[in-house]
């Protein structure tokens, strides 16, 4: 990696024409102020219908710093699998469109990464130090959903789906491919995946405000991710990644 590694940050978008726009630029202007690494700024537009599409192209156009494209699929996870494995980024993050994290904690991930020998870097809401401002139903089920995810999968990651995480590009090479799930549960398996073969992980305390106009359906998502727990601990089980942590080990020597 470069002494001035470039970051591309995705921001994935469904039906979010809305606020697209005021976003992408609330982010250029701020990682032009103060961020000290190379960056670009990806729209990754997974089946939109209301015209997010229209007005990704034209901040394309308008800002030489900016790219975009579309998927007919929709999917969170499957945006950020093909932006992430399309990027020529040393470093690959992605934050929420609604930008309900911190930025000043971006370039804490990716010095994480480029510094401090870390190869996943993820916010936390859940951390001593993090501020969190949302609803008791949505603080409930966060809390409730990462406790099981540390029983069952026995992870040490605080904050499995907080929307603000970056990679380097050899978990994107060796771990993003092996990663199943194509919407919210990607966060979880990347991250477990990660852990459980050997590449660090860095928990970072984030000040993260709650999107009231989020579209999330908690219930339906919340039961998807508890059958993704289920199979990712199936695979566990098997022994997989045990043999994937060897292999990396002996490649290191």
């Amino acid at each position: 990696m470069s002494d001035t590694p470039l970051v591309d940050l995705v921001v994935p978008v469904l039906n979010e024409a809305h606020v697209l726009e005021g976003s992408v630029v609330r982010l250029r202007e701020f990682l032009g102020a103060t961020f000290p690494y190379r960056w670009r700024i990806t729209v990754a537009d997974n089946g939109s219908t209301d015209g997010t599409l229209e007005v990704a192209e034209r901040l394309a156009e308008r800002f030489d710093d900016v790219v975009c494209f579309r998927l007919d699929q929709r999917g969170r996870g499957r945006a950020l699998r093909h932006a992430w494995s399309a990027s020529d980024a040393d470093i690959v993050a992605y934050t929420d469109v609604d930008l309900s994290t911190e930025l000043e904690a971006l370039e804490k991930l990716c010095r994480a990464i480029h510094e401090d020998g870390f190869e996943v870097a993820t916010g936390s809401r859940l951390m001593r130090e993090s501020r969190t401002t949302r609803g008791p139903k949505r603080e409930f089920i966060s809390r409730c959903y990462n406790l099981l995810v540390k029983l069952v999968l026995q992870t040490r990651f605080s904050d499995a789906q907080c929307g603000f995480k970056a990679c380097s590009r050899r978990v994107v090479q060796e771990v993003v491919p092996q990663v199943v799930d194509q919407a919210w549960f990607f966060d979880t398996e990347l991250l477990t995946l990660s852990e459980k073969q050997g590449y660090p992980v860095k928990d970072v305390p984030v000040t993260w405000i709650d999107d009231d106009d989020s579209r999330v359906k908690i219930v339906s998502t919340a039961w998807e991710d508890v059958k993704g727990v289920a199979r990712v601990r199936l695979y566990l089980w098997g022994g997989a990644h045990r043999e994937a942590k060897a292999r990396r080990a002996a490649q290191a020597r």
